[in-house]
């Protein structure tokens, strides 16, 4: 195998519940991950170390060293594989024996459309992508559960990325649930914002705004399960749920009026993606949707205003060349 390209979905969460601030710093979560039309791809090829560079939509925010998810989420695999290599013995395959041979790297090429730092876990994503891209290009067979378990070793939103469509989350988000959902297609707007949010200064925000109140743990809504069972749009758009929204909106105030437009525009309903500052909108129709997003782009209360759909599958393998 010379080359391995993978597509992956960005996320919305159609629920984030978020508990106390837990001992070790992280919050329990209750989630409810949704994947969206809106895709990087990632392209791995063979080199003689691991290199990461990025085109695209915010390209110049990622960085390209081994702080990038994508290189740390190929440092875990590459661990696994030399582990699981050791356990065969000789029984091994040389293309699993080539894949952990010191010095046997990976350029990894990520074309961006996710949003840096909008709260549909792009980082996560390409993470995803080169879990997928590299088990392809290595052979080394791992199934989606054995890389989703991985996964949790590079960052919370990472296996989700890795299976898609629509899931449940609990933990930090690693620990994954399929959910009971009517066979439906649901339209959604993107309004990606002019300006970035940091998760880690959100969640502090929202501790903040807690302070003077005990929260208890986060469940799970029963009102949106029941929405989503039931394939029912507008019962969802109502449903929608962030512990995160207000102190995003707090510390992006302008989010407020791309919230109201996209309301007054006629949306069954409208949140902030994960810790922002991205936000999203339900629609009841592909033209609907299209409406929505003309309306929030001639309103000029965001950058820029796409048309997504949803669930779709996670990090998929879209092409592959053998030398």
């Amino acid at each position: 195998m010379t080359s391995v390209t993978v597509r992956v979905p960005a996320k919305i969460n159609l629920q984030l519940a978020v508990g106390p601030l837990r001992p070790d710093g992280y919050h329990d979560l209750v989630t409810v991950f949704h994947a969206v039309s809106l895709f990087d791809e990632l392209t791995v090829t063979p080199a003689g170390a691991d290199t990461v560079s990025v085109t695209g939509e915010g390209a110049d925010l990622v960085p390209e060293d081994g702080d990038n998810l994508a290189l740390r989420a190929i440092r875990v695999l590459r661990k696994a594989v030399a582990q699981r290599a050791v356990a065969a013995g000789p029984a091994v395959t040389a293309a699993v024996a080539g894949a952990v041979e010191a010095g046997g790297g990976v350029a990894v090429m990520i074309a961006k459309r996710i949003p840096v730092a909008g709260g549909m876990a792009g980082g996560s994503a390409d993470a995803a992508a080169a879990l997928v891209a590299c088990n392809e290009l290595w052979g080394t067979g791992l199934s989606p559960d054995e890389l989703c378990a991985l996964a949790g070793d590079v960052g919370s939103d990472v296996a989700f990325a890795v299976v898609g469509h629509t899931a449940i989350g609990r933990g930090r988000g690693e620990q994954l649930a399929p959910v009971l959902a009517a066979p439906h297609t649901y339209h959604w707007v993107i309004a990606l914002a002019d300006g970035h949010l940091s998760t880690p200064r959100v969640f502090r925000e929202l501790d903040r705004q807690r302070e003077a109140r005990k929260g208890g743990e986060p469940g799970l809504a029963n009102e949106l399960m029941a929405a989503l069972r039931a394939g029912d749009a507008a019962r969802l758009g109502a449903a929608l749920s962030n512990d995160l929204q207000e102190p995003a909106l707090t510390l992006f105030p302008a989010l407020r009026k791309t919230m109201e437009a996209g309301r007054e525009a006629g949306a069954l309903g409208a949140l902030i993606s994960g810790s922002g500052p991205t936000c999203f909108f339900l629609a009841d129709s592909a033209e609907h949707a299209a409406e929505l997003a003309a309306a929030l782009s001639g309103a000029g209360v965001c950058r820029e205003a796409t048309t997504a759909t949803g669930p779709v599958p996670g990090a998929t393998v879209v092409a592959s060349e053998r030398a």
